[in-house]
Parts: C-alpha cells; structure tokens; sequence
C-alpha cells in the first residue's frame, strides 16, 4: 500500500502558478481607480491558478464581475496573452500587450444601467 507522499518525490517540478507581474497590475489598477473615482466600479478580486490571472471587476460586491482582465500565458503566441471579457463571456478584446488590452475602456463610456 503506497502512500501519497511517496508517489511523488519531492524534488518533482510543480506546475507554476499564473499571477500579474507588478507592472501589470499597476496598469490596470490606474484604469480601476479611474474608474472608481467616476462611480463605475465598486470592488475587484483578484485569482492566480495554473492555466490563467484573473481581475474580476464588480459593479457592486453581491453581484457577478462586470469585466474580467485575464493573463493566459499558453495563448501568448496565438491570440495573445491579454483578455478583457466582459458579462455573458463575451471577448472585448485580446491581445499581446496589456496596455493595448485595457484601451477598451478608454473607447467608450460606461455606464451603470438600472
């Protein structure tokens, strides 16, 4: 009977995890206090696993993200790393660079809709 701990040694490589970098998460902290500071946005968290970072952007704590920016290094080459998805998973834009990214929302006034 083999235990757990000796199924894996422990020099075994993990798989990293995914976060923002603090150049990244500078920028993106400027567009949420923008933000903040005009009434749009309320709350934020923040997650880091193994595929993908994720801001999750709320209009007010008790509801769904309105906006999640994501990080996903495995689509770096194709799509590009960088996604600004909004409510109902629908893909704002992506891109290679994060500061191009988060231009959405420079386009465009949002509003909160009642």
């Amino acid at each position: 009977m083999a235990s757990d701990a000796a199924a894996a040694p422990d020099n075994a490589p993990r798989a990293a995890q995914v976060f923002f970098d603090r150049r990244e998460l500078d920028a993106i902290l400027r567009v949420y206090g923008r933000m903040v500071a005009a009434g749009e946005w309320r709350d934020y968290a923040i997650g880091g696993g193994r595929d993908a970072a994720v801001f999750a952007i709320f209009r007010r704590a008790s509801e769904a993200p309105a906006y999640r920016i994501e990080k996903r290094p495995e689509l770096a080459r194709k799509q590009g790393a960088f996604a600004v998805i909004g409510q109902g998973d629908v893909v704002m834009r992506r891109g290679h660079e994060l500061a191009q990214v988060l231009k959405v929302f420079d386009s465009r006034r949002f509003r909160v809709i009642d």
